[in-house]
């Protein structure tokens, strides 16, 4: 409860403050969790991605992305990808595929995806719609922990994360539709029922966040994915259903709701 309530202020501070100083959080956050990634599939099966590129890239991407918007986080994206391409050739050919596609994928999955957030934060109504994001993710996983302890009795995915039930779904689903319809009316001046699509559509990207993660660490063969934080696990493991879901958070809220 302690790191929970230690990592909500650590957002809920600049956001509500200068929210342009979130991007610096956004920043550090990226550069531990590609670190996390970086060491978890090191770790789990001896893959060794490109750091030096990954977290320089990391960084350009989300920097990039406050002022000049997809067009900078594309060009970014793509001097990364250029960069892990050359950098493994140092190594020789042995398993170069293998690491450069770890490469990609971890560029993909935590600076790419983390962007989003910062294209989120930088809008002239930017608080609203990250907190929107950042509040149906909590309210999925609040609820769905919720009706899944004590009413979870259908597996979703068995073979990927057992504890996962479709009662616990629908528990998120509830809370996710709930916490959208109240965060768009009440923040970003759109109607009721534009919020509970929101939060329905947030839920199911989260959930399939949550369950992307758990094939990795399946596939890497380890349970968390680094120990920065107690009781948590690394970081990565708080940002695995956020960072997909910024991505659909940014195209829906940039469709539902017109920029202010």
């Amino acid at each position: 409860m302690a790191v929970g309530l230690g990592l909500g202020a650590i957002i809920l501070v600049p956001l509500l403050t200068v929210r342009q100083t979130f991007v610096g959080v956004l920043a550090g956050a990226t550069a531990v969790a590609t670190w996390e990634l970086r060491d978890a599939l090191r770790r789990g099966a001896g893959i060794e991605v490109p750091l030096p590129v990954l977290l320089v890239g990391g960084q350009a991407m989300i920097w990039s992305s406050w002022p000049f918007g997809l067009r900078g986080l594309a060009l970014s994206f793509v001097a990364t990808a250029l960069g892990c391409l050359v950098w493994r050739m140092r190594a020789g050919a042995a398993h170069y595929l293998r690491d450069v596609s770890a490469g990609m994928f971890t560029a993909v999955y935590v600076p790419l995806f983390c962007s989003f957030v910062v294209m989120l934060t930088v809008e002239p109504d930017g608080v609203g719609r990250a907190l929107t994001f950042m509040l149906c993710v909590v309210a999925s996983d609040v609820g769905g922990y919720a009706i899944g302890v004590l009413a979870g009795r259908h597996p979703m995915a068995p073979s990927i994360s057992p504890k996962k039930s479709w009662e616990g779904f629908s528990g998120s689903l509830v809370a996710g539709m709930i916490t959208g319809a109240l965060t768009l009316t009440l923040m970003l001046g759109g109607q009721w029922w534009e919020g509970a699509l929101t939060g329905a559509l947030l839920v199911v990207s989260a959930t399939l966040g949550d369950l992307v993660e758990s094939l990795v660490k399946r596939d890497l063969g380890i349970k968390d994915m680094g120990r920065l934080l107690p009781g948590h696990g690394g970081l990565m493991d708080r940002l695995d259903s956020m960072l997909p879901t910024a991505v659909v958070s940014y195209f829906v809220l940039g469709l539902l709701v017109p920029m202010q």
